[in-house]
């Protein structure tokens, strides 16, 4: 555990000590990610220009629960539900992960940044373009890294 750097810590939200990664500015109990967690949320949205009533009918949700995940300390979007959210409003998953937790993309605030932007970038590149990057990369990374680092289908030939 202290290899990953993961300390014992009490949250409300569970009724055992959980073990948690410090952040750039501390450990968030569960509460105060959901409120990351909604407010990345409702900037996506409202960036988007989707109303609420919209964006519910478009989830087969009521505006009303649709509402409670803007709100987050009501109501918990499960996985799907946060995948369907992300095929409607054309985010990926990892943009309100890296906003509630950052500290996973790296040791400091800008490797974090760097990490994400780079994601982002290779999220535009075209597929031919994409697999040549990814054949530089292997080059450049030293061998065992670069082998875990490999997606089983990309050791297939995919």
């Amino acid at each position: 555990m202290s290899a990953r750097g993961l300390v014992e810590v009490a949250d409300p939200e569970f009724d055992r000590p959980v073990f948690r990664q410090s952040g750039f500015d501390g450990i968030h109990t569960a509460k105060e990610m959901d409120e990351k967690i909604s407010a990345s949320l409702k900037k996506t949205r409202e960036a988007k220009s989707i109303s609420r009533a919209d964006l519910a009918h478009l989830l087969g949700l009521s505006v009303s629960v649709y509402s409670r995940y803007e709100r987050g300390s009501e109501a918990r979007m499960s996985v799907p539900r946060l995948i369907h959210l992300c095929e409607i409003m054309g985010f990926m998953p990892l943009d309100m992960i890296f906003d509630t937790a950052p500290h996973l993309w790296g040791k400091t605030p800008e490797e974090a940044e760097d990490r994400l932007t780079l994601m982002k970038l290779i999220e535009g590149l075209p597929p031919d373009t994409m697999r040549d990057l990814i054949r530089l990369l292997k080059r450049m990374t030293p061998g065992e890294q670069a082998a875990e680092a490999v997606a089983p289908n990309m050791r297939e030939g995919r």
